[in-house]
């Protein structure tokens, strides 16, 4: 096979999602970076008969022997990751990136009495915040005039020292409030600023809450052109706010560490920030990958910062490593500075964690699953040893998990043409079945399961493999003869020999160690496993937290799950103001949570 046939064979699997691409020649150096709205499509069609391509494209062709994909949330953040990418690497086959033109910020100064909002192309470690990339460049003006007609703060470079006498044309077309010739004091001009500064951070709830409220307080003052003014901004934020994920909101170097994880095999994406923009991405593999993930993490952070030349303020991590104060103790003393390890829960480093991951995952199968005529022979091989009539494309697994016999959960994972397919993933909570009955719990997830199939005659899989051994395979065949398809193939693999019970055999088979067979099935059961086991921990620890909350008067379960989604942890309760612990349980639970958790610390 050709090296073009290849990469498009590489092409044809890539996902329908904006991102960047990157061509490399045989040593790794960078050829090309281009971006797409659909990756798969574009990539696609460099692919496309020679004759017909520009000699440009044919002459990267040639020299390509890799490619590469960077997924990102939408086609502006691929077009600043493609800016960035070249004029970092200038690759040889780019050309309309390299100049020296940068995508605009604006800057609001943080270092004078009366803070101003200006246009810059270059943001700075000088102690201002610093918003954006823009793209395009209009987005960035349009802000700032914006800004100067319902925030009325100073957008221009004029000296506020006193000297000027008479204000100038912005002031008559009520689009600033003048502070150069002091026509407004420094504390309404410093709410203007703070409500600025919630807009460029794309904080609308709380603005608009904010808002809201004085629009109220206005009204029943009777002032009603305060009043039509927040209204004005009111529908002003909600109309023009504009939020980039790849852009940070600050200027601190921040690492992002997202694991993908399935059975023993791993991979680990690594993006890099710098002054807000990903700097460089990188991602590492690993086979027999066995513990819990939070060690998993702990010993890739400390590897990959034993030897990194710089260590960032921040570091963003998909799980939590194990002894991460240890962690941010050791990275603190090579920083020299404090640093800090995070796990993001919601906001825009949330948004570009979930970005990392879904690198992760591709990059994981690029690398797991790739081999897809190896896929097809072991498929092939499994339909013979178990005897089926055609290969089986799509299995799925079911598996059996509870806490000590209770909360018994049915787990169900679906593997389709040699890969997972993690959107078709279910779980059962097993209601009928007595605690620790694990045939009756593997009968009713089977029925409920494929019941619910044949009711909405959507397609049966060609295989169901069941966790355990006779008495599951039998309580499987049972539920699935009852819904009229006792004919479809379903076997067990018990854990301790990793033996396969059939149907209609007494004896189960044991396959070799090393068969390709047998780490198939085994890999499909273990992501069962692995699928149940996380549901648990969250439900355990959702509840452990909730019943943490619930020792407080006023505080039912409900409330409990509020006060969770709305502060992410007891820790964000504790520390929560009374404001804020009243918008979510009013006065006198607020009051209530404050006092036990003074109670608490004294």
């Amino acid at each position: 096979m050709s090296q073009a046939a290849l990469l498009r064979d590489v092409a044809a699997g890539l996902p329908l999602v904006p991102g960047c691409y990157l061509f490399r020649d045989g040593q790794g150096t960078l050829l090309y970076v281009g971006k797409a709205k659909n990756l798969r499509r574009r990539v696609l069609s460099y692919f496309r008969p020679l004759e017909s391509q520009p000699a440009k494209t044919r002459a990267l062709l040639r020299d390509a022997r890799r490619l590469e994909v960077i997924l990102t949330g939408s086609e502006v953040e691929a077009l600043i990751l493609e800016n960035s990418l070249v004029k970092r690497h200038r690759p040889r086959f780019n050309v309309l990136l390299r100049d020296d033109k940068n995508f605009p910020y604006l800057k609001l100064t943080m270092g004078e009495p009366f803070p101003r909002v200006v246009l810059v192309r270059r943001p700075r470690q000088d102690g201002n915040l610093y918003f954006g990339p823009y793209t395009p460049a209009s987005v960035a003006r349009r802000s700032l005039k914006m800004i100067a007609r319902f925030f009325k703060v100073a957008t221009c470079y004029e000296s506020f020292d006193g000297s000027r006498r008479r204000p100038c044309l912005l002031y008559q077309m009520k689009q600033c409030l003048a502070p150069c010739v002091g026509y407004v004091q420094e504390a309404p001009y410093g709410e203007a600023v703070r409500h600025v500064r919630l807009f460029l951070e794309g904080r609308d709830k709380e603005l608009a809450g904010e808002l809201e409220r004085r629009m109220a307080a206005a009204s029943k003052a009777l002032e009603y052109e305060n009043a039509a003014r927040y209204r004005d901004l009111l529908r002003a934020v909600a109309a023009l706010n504009r939020r980039q994920a790849v852009a940070a909101v600050g200027l601190e170097d921040q690492d992002y560490f997202a694991m993908h994880r399935e059975g023993n095999s791993a991979s680990l994406a690594i993006f890099e920030m710098r002054a807000g923009l990903v700097q460089s991405r990188r991602e590492f593999f690993f086979e027999g990958a066995g513990g819990e993930d939070g060690a998993f993490m702990e010993q890739a952070l400390s590897r990959y910062y034993s030897v990194a030349p710089l260590v960032p303020g921040r570091v963003f991590v998909s799980t939590p490593p194990e002894g991460a104060g240890v962690l941010e103790e050791w990275l603190a003393g090579r920083r020299g500075q404090r640093v800090r390890i995070k796990c993001p829960r919601r906001g825009v480093h949330r948004q570009f964690m979930d970005t990392v991951l879904e690198n992760a995952r591709l990059a994981w199968e690029s690398r797991f699953a790739a081999d897809h005529n190896l896929g097809v022979a072991v498929h092939e091989a499994l339909r013979e040893t178990l005897g089926l009539a055609e290969t089986p494309s799509r299995i799925e697994a079911l598996d059996i998990s509870h806490l000590a016999g209770r909360e018994t959960v049915a787990s169900v994972v679906v593997w389709e043409g040699g890969r997972p397919r993690r959107s078709e993933y279910r779980r059962l909570n097993i209601r009928s079945a007595r605690p620790g009955d694990d045939y009756a719990a593997m009968e009713e997830a089977v029925a409920r399961r494929y019941g619910r199939l044949v009711r909405e005659k959507r397609r049966l899989p060609d295989l169901v493999l069941v966790d355990g051994g006779a008495g599951q395979l039998a309580a499987a065949q049972a539920a699935l003869a009852k819904l009229g398809v006792g004919n479809l193939p379903v076997i067990a693999l018990a854990k301790q020999r990793e033996e396969i019970y059939l149907p209609g055999v007494k004896e189960p088979v044991e396959l070799p160690t090393h068969a390709p067979v047998r780490h198939l099935v085994t890999r499909i059961r273990d992501e069962a496993h692995r699928f149940a086991l996380a549901a648990h921990r969250r439900r355990r620890r959702r509840r452990t937290l909730t019943t943490e909350l619930m020792q407080v008067r006023g505080i039912g379960r409900r409330r409990s799950r509020d006060l969770l989604q709305t502060f992410g942890s007891v820790e964000g309760v504790r520390r929560a103001s009374q404001g804020r612990l009243m918008a979510v349980v009013g006065p006198v639970v607020a009051a209530a949570v404050r006092a036990h958790f003074s109670q608490e610390r004294s």
